[in-house]
């Protein structure tokens, strides 16, 4: 089981990873699901090292609502049936922050204009972001995408383990353990012998 344990920490390092940049961008409906995500991915972990298969079974059903998410996240940012990547949807209206990549990706140059000269705006600047090597919205459709491909091998690993500690449950006898022939046998004497004790 270490590559189960190994795999369930890269699991884990990849969903922490995704974490920090829904962090730095405010976006708070990822943030919620990545954090619902690192809770399941410890609780798989710990049903792995502990022989707990009812929290590697929640952790296998999570995968399956994980990578729906997943692909929500690419079809928003592809804007897939009406969706659009410059709604508010993923931070609840609260903010009109985007992705962290947006403006911080390969090649991307910051630049801000004052804008003190028009009504209203004042102590205001506008950012504009050139030369990017990629647009954001690819990254963060390849980080979903990466997502759901750990998910499916998560789901795999989850599957397999949790049939192993049952098959392990099933072999079982309670009595003499895993050995198919129990230590403590109780050897019967012969009949005959018994009626030979009799006539004694």
């Amino acid at each position: 089981f270490q590559s189960c344990v190994g795999n369930c920490n890269t699991f884990l390092l990849a969903a922490l990873e995704r974490q920090v940049f829904d962090f730095l961008g405010y976006q708070w409906a990822p943030i919620l699901a990545n954090f619902l995500h690192i809770i399941i991915v410890i609780l798989g972990l710990f049903g792995t090292i502990q022989y707990r298969p009812r929290y590697i079974v929640v952790y296998a059903i999570w995968t399956a609502v994980w990578v729906t998410w997943n692909i929500f996240i690419i079809c928003f940012y592809l804007e897939v049936g009406g969706l659009s990547k410059d709604s508010e949807l993923l931070t609840f209206n609260i903010s009109r922050h985007q992705s962290w990549w947006s403006e911080n990706g390969p090649g991307c140059v910051r630049k801000e204009a004052s804008m003190s000269g028009l009504k209203g705006l004042d102590n205001h600047s506008y950012i504009s972001v050139i030369g990017c090597a990629l647009e954001y919205r690819y990254i963060e459709v390849m980080h979903s995408s990466f997502q759901i491909l750990i998910a499916l091998v998560g789901f795999v690993y989850a599957c397999y383990v949790v049939s192993v500690f049952t098959e392990e449950e099933d072999s079982f006898d309670f009595i003499g353990g895993f050995d198919p022939f129990p230590l403590y046998h109780v050897n019967e004497k012969p009949t005959n012998l018994l009626f030979k004790q009799t006539y004694l």
